[in-house]
């Protein structure tokens, strides 16, 4: 039985650093960034190792590459099949059946044909070894630690009904420009347009706005029909282009929507507004970037804002320790309603993304609307009575306390 437990916490741990833990979970973020630099080493060794000089010279070091990367993504392959049963979206019915799920899943099919070719370039015969090619296909597992990358594939997918609808307008498109200019140009040029086929080439050329002038018409009647699918050719690419650009756009301020709300929502002091009024506050914050080692608020100076942690970490030097905070945190919450001075420096560690809410622009919300006024006012009371904050201070051990990770051992 202890055994079988140990067994369950060690394939829990395995799968919150494989699958990124909590914000504060270093050895999930150690983990994520050795495989995405692995990765980049492996894209870069394919493309320089094409180069017969290079080759010829470095060889043993491309070699060397690929003996490690089987290794590290072998393991990495096996380990995502066996914790597969932590992983909610696979986490039904039997083991083996959660396990098979991620194994035809999309991610799972991408770290398998990111291993495969190596066993392959072992096992075939040497005038074969150009299967080891598709070590490009590693590029896509970065999508699992890319957000930007995770939104594209969510876009294409979402939209494949319009995209489909597009490709099918693109074809027939095709097939008519392709027939007319067959007979107009056909009998002048007939080893080019003599038959609709032949054509094809040149009117998904000339409609995808390429022109590689290959093919061209001579007569004046194809000139005209060569104008005329120019122009519809521009609107063939708008529409796909368009689709993707709006969808995509939709979903990047989706996810910051959410990621922002959350931030708000969980921040004591608005924890009592509804969702209108969580909206009004999320109206007033700006964006603030600061390099690595930047001082963002100093010990004694007036507090005028709060800080949410939209990406980075911070280092806050309180008295007799210092605290890091990173994604999703909050500090300086009680400089939004009295002017407290800072009692601790809060320095970036790396290169942080906040999100400010300036205390005079949460008093001018807070005078237009007398709900939110009395809400925030009743929570931060509230707060001072328990003695969850001080009134000397605008940053104290209590409030940093409540936003600090667990430690690993203690996490679910």
């Amino acid at each position: 039985m202890q055994a079988s437990r140990s067994a369950n916490d060690l394939r829990r741990r395995i799968y919150e650093i494989l699958e990124r833990g909590s914000p504060g979970d270093r050895a999930s973020l150690l983990v994520d960034r050795l495989i995405i630099a692995l990765i980049a080493i492996n894209l870069a060794a394919v493309a320089l190792e094409s180069v017969p000089s290079l080759a010829a010279r470095y060889g043993v070091a491309f070699a060397a590459i690929e003996y490690a990367s089987l290794v590290i993504f072998t393991v990495e392959y096996a380990l995502r099949i066996w914790v597969a049963v932590e992983h909610a979206p696979y986490h039904r019915g039997s083991r083996l059946a959660s396990r098979l799920r991620y194994v035809v899943s999309g991610s799972g099919i991408v770290d398998l044909i990111s291993v495969l070719p190596f066993w392959f370039g072992f096992l075939l015969p040497s005038d074969l070894r150009v299967v080891l090619v598709l070590r490009m296909i590693r590029f896509f597992k970065i999508a699992r630690y890319s957000t930007a990358m995770r939104s594209l594939l969510d876009v294409l997918y979402g939209e494949r009904r319009a995209l489909f609808g597009c490709a099918v307008i693109l074809f027939g498109a095709t097939l008519m420009a392709a027939a007319v200019m067959h007979l107009v140009e056909g009998h002048v040029q007939p080893d080019k347009f003599g038959t609709i086929p032949d054509a094809m080439w040149w009117a998904i050329v000339t409609l995808g706005t390429i022109g590689y002038g290959d093919v061209v018409p001579v007569t004046i009647a194809g000139k005209l029909v060569a104008g005329v699918t120019i122009v519809f050719g521009l609107v063939m690419i708008a529409l796909p282009v368009g689709i993707i650009a709006t969808a995509f756009n939709e979903q990047i301020h989706r996810r910051e929507f959410v990621v922002t709300w959350s931030m708000v929502a969980k921040v004591p002091l608005f924890s009592g507004l509804n969702a209108a009024e969580i909206a009004d506050v999320m109206r007033l914050l700006r964006a603030q970037q600061v390099e690595a080692g930047t001082i963002i608020v100093r010990r004694g100076e007036p507090g005028h804002s709060m800080y949410f942690i939209a990406a980075g970490e911070v280092e806050i030097d309180l008295p007799g320790e210092q605290v890091r905070l990173g994604v999703g945190h909050f500090f300086g919450e009680v400089a939004v309603l009295q002017r407290a001075r800072r009692s601790a420096t809060v320095t970036a560690v790396t290169r942080t993304s906040l999100l400010v809410l300036d205390a005079r622009d949460l008093r001018a919300l807070m005078d237009r609307d007398p709900r939110i006024a009395e809400r925030v006012q009743q929570m931060a009371r509230r707060r001072i009575k328990h003695e969850l904050v001080t009134p000397k201070g605008d940053i104290v051990t209590e409030e940093i306390e409540d936003e600090r990770p667990a430690p690993a051992d203690q996490q679910d």
